[in-house]
């Protein structure tokens, strides 16, 4: 039986997948611009979680599943993404020095940290809305990083109550706060944080500035449902999809930065909620990374909010080493944006990160397959992580540390 001319170009299009010559065949291109419609239409898509072979098998999934606002949400950065695609392209800025002869028989992930230990330095970033993207939200993801014992962080504008998600991971989360324009606002939240058992207060710095989410917005506008029923115009709609601001006084709360924030309002965050550690997330400088630790902060997150803060055009990635030589050891670096790989994670480690996050592709398995979907990336991603350790003859956390086992690509 001949096949037809559209059954011969997909099956081309899957051994081209499959192929060396695949990275020739990048978005831009006529025929990449073919391969994403057969993804789009389903007809490349996985099934299960089990089919995947990378976490990028579950972005056409997600894709798939999703509304077109709601993954425009997830997908997007700000102005025209440069940022965003410069997050994920900047671990090719560095190679990998392989060993040989090393026994690597035993390789030990183990995470010591603020609040304990976890199985791994990959942590769960916090990602807001996510029953836009499954029913259960943040109750699935919850229950994917507590099997594993994988740090999770909780964003600010969750769908799901901090108290249902810490009961649901079994563990208190890092809970990532939003300040909004009204302090008082921002210090009741986080209290409400800690009497929920969360020992870590992560404050996102990124966003005082406002941005412009120019594709997302494009993404919305070409949705063509009824969404009156869930969505309600204006700020005061969105809060009311957002628990952790219910029984707070939000009449004079316009947004949830606050332009006027200073070094001052870091230290009046830490005396609102007094044994809880605090967390700078969106450093990416060496001098606010010396503020940061001059002003008592106990760890940072470099991160441009995966390419949806600032259109800077630099990556996380490339901004790792001034940040890691400013603190000079003597509070946690932490990393997120663009990881997609075990070897981005293993870079950023070698690079001076602590730990490292992941944001879009869990939610890529969120959207397509629920708790399962999340389990699975974190799963490909650690298993990536430990077969990179074993090339690189490094069996534990340190050993990527010192082994000097990254440099700069040609």
């Amino acid at each position: 039986m001949t096949d037809s001319p559209s059954d011969s170009r997909r099956r081309f299009l899957r051994f081209l997948a499959a192929s060396p010559l695949a990275p020739a065949f990048m978005p831009g291109s006529t025929v990449w611009g073919e391969w994403a419609s057969e993804l789009v239409q389903g007809r490349m898509i996985i099934r299960s979680p089990e089919e995947a072979l990378s976490v990028m098998d579950f972005e056409p999934a997600a894709h798939a599943a999703l509304p077109g606002a709601h993954f425009g949400y997830m997908a997007s950065g700000v102005d025209d993404d440069v940022t965003l695609r410069a997050n994920s392209a900047g671990y090719g800025h560095f190679g990998l020095r392989p060993r040989r002869l090393v026994d690597v028989r035993n390789v030990d992930t183990t995470l010591r940290l603020l609040d304990g230990s976890y199985s791994t330095p990959i942590f769960v970033c916090p990602c807001g809305s996510q029953r836009a993207f499954h029913a259960e939200g943040e109750l699935a993801t919850a229950r994917a990083a507590g099997k594993f014992n994988i740090l999770q962080m909780l964003s600010g504008v969750t769908t799901t109550s901090v108290e249902d998600v810490n009961a649901a991971r079994r563990r208190p989360v890092w809970y990532q706060l939003y300040p909004t324009n009204v302090e008082a606002v921002a210090q009741a939240i986080a209290k409400r944080a800690q009497r929920a058992g969360c020992q870590v207060l992560i404050l996102t710095v990124d966003l005082n500035a406002g941005r412009n989410l120019e594709t997302q917005m494009r993404s919305a506008r070409v949705d063509a449902r009824e969404c009156a029923d869930c969505h309600v115009s204006g700020f005061p709609g969105v809060m009311r999809r957002k628990p952790m601001f219910d029984g707070v006084d939000l009449a004079k709360v316009t947004g949830y930065e606050d332009p006027g924030m200073t070094w001052e309002y870091v230290q009046r965050m830490r005396q609102a909620v007094p044994g809880m550690k605090l967390v700078i997330k969106g450093i990416v400088t060496a001098i606010d990374a010396r503020l940061a630790v001059q002003h008592g902060v106990d760890a940072i997150v470099v991160s441009n909010h995966g390419g949806r803060a600032e259109e800077s055009g630099k990556a996380t990635i490339d901004s790792l080493a001034e940040v890691v030589q400013a603190v000079a050891g003597r509070i946690p670096v932490m990393l997120d944006g663009g990881v997609r790989r075990g070897t981005d994670v293993f870079k950023a480690l070698a690079l001076g990160a602590t730990a490292v996050g992941v944001g879009r592709p869990y939610l890529w398995g969120l959207a397509a397959f629920g708790q399962k979907g999340v389990e699975a990336v974190l799963v490909l991603l650690q298993k990536e992580l430990e077969l990179t350790m074993r090339q690189m003859g490094t069996t534990n956390l340190a050993a990527i540390r010192t082994a000097k086992a990254v440099e700069p690509s040609r």
